[in-house]
C-alpha cells in the first residue's frame, strides 16, 4: 500500500513538472533589450535592439565635474573638462580626465593627492553631461550640434534638427563615423523607412555626423 501511495506521488511530481515546462515565458525579451510594440503582423518576430547599459561612462570634454575631497572643502571644485581633456585642481594642477571613468578618475585623484593629504577621501560626480553630441548638416531645418541625451537613433536625432527641408534628398542620407582613425561612411535611407521596407534605424555614436544632401 505504502509504496503505492509513492509511485502514485512520484507520477504526479512529474506531470506538474512536463506542464510547467510548456508554459509560454512570462519574459520572452532579453533583460536590457527593448522590444517594438504594437500589433505584430501573422509570422512576424518581434525585433528587438539590444543597449548595452553595463559599460561605465566615461568622461569627455565639456562635461561639467563635482570633484569633492571629505574634510577638505578648499580642494572641492566643480569644474568644466577643457577641450585637452584635462581639469585643473588645487594641489595637484592639471589631470586628465577625458577618456576615464569617474571611478578611474576619482582613484588618480588620491594617488596624487596622498603626497599633501593622509587618507585623502574623494568623490567624484558628473555633474553635467555635455561631450555626448552628434552633428547634423545639410538640408535640415536647422542644422548643427545636438547633445545625446540618452540611446538615440538617426531619426530621433534628424527630428532634433526639425526635420527636413524641401529640397532633401532623403534617400542619400550619409553619417559619418570615426572608427579607429577612421572615417565610415554609412548609407541611411529615409524613404525605405517611410516605406515600411527594411531599414536598419540604428543608434547614433557620440561624434558621429548626419549629412543630408
Amino acid at each position: 500500500m505504502i509504496r503505492r501511495v509513492i509511485s502514485l506521488a512520484m507520477l504526479q511530481l512529474a506531470a506538474a513538472s512536463v506542464a510547467s515546462a510548456q508554459l509560454p515565458s512570462h519574459n520572452p525579451v532579453p533583460p536590457g533589450s527593448f522590444a517594438v510594440s504594437g500589433p505584430v503582423a501573422p509570422g512576424a518576430s518581434i525585433a528587438t535592439v539590444t543597449v548595452d547599459t553595463s559599460v561605465a561612462y566615461e568622461i569627455g570634454p565639456e562635461d561639467v565635474l563635482d570633484i569633492s575631497v571629505w574634510k577638505s572643502p578648499e580642494l572641492s571644485r566643480t569644474v568644466p573638462v577643457r577641450p585637452d581633456g584635462k581639469v585643473s585642481l588645487p594641489l595637484i594642477n592639471d589631470i586628465q580626465a577625458a577618456g576615464f571613468t569617474p571611478s578611474d578618475l576619482r582613484q588618480q585623484i588620491v594617488t596624487r593627492l596622498t603626497d599633501f593629504v593622509p587618507s585623502p577621501e574623494v568623490s567624484v560626480i558628473v555633474r553635467e553631461v555635455h561631450s555626448r553630441k552628434v552633428a547634423v548638416v545639410g538640408a535640415v531645418k536647422t542644422p548643427g550640434r545636438y547633445e545625446l541625451k540618452g540611446p538615440m537613433t538617426v531619426l530621433e536625432v534628424i527630428a532634433l534638427a526639425q526635420g527636413f527641408t524641401d529640397f532633401a534628398t532623403r534617400e542619400r542620407i550619409v553619417i559619418l563615423r570615426q572608427i579607429n582613425g577612421v572615417t565610415t561612411r554609412i548609407p541611411f535611407n529615409y524613404r525605405k523607412i517611410s516605406d515600411g521596407a527594411d531599414q536598419e534605424n540604428f543608434y547614433m555614436h557620440p561624434g558621429d555626423i548626419i549629412v543630408v544632401p
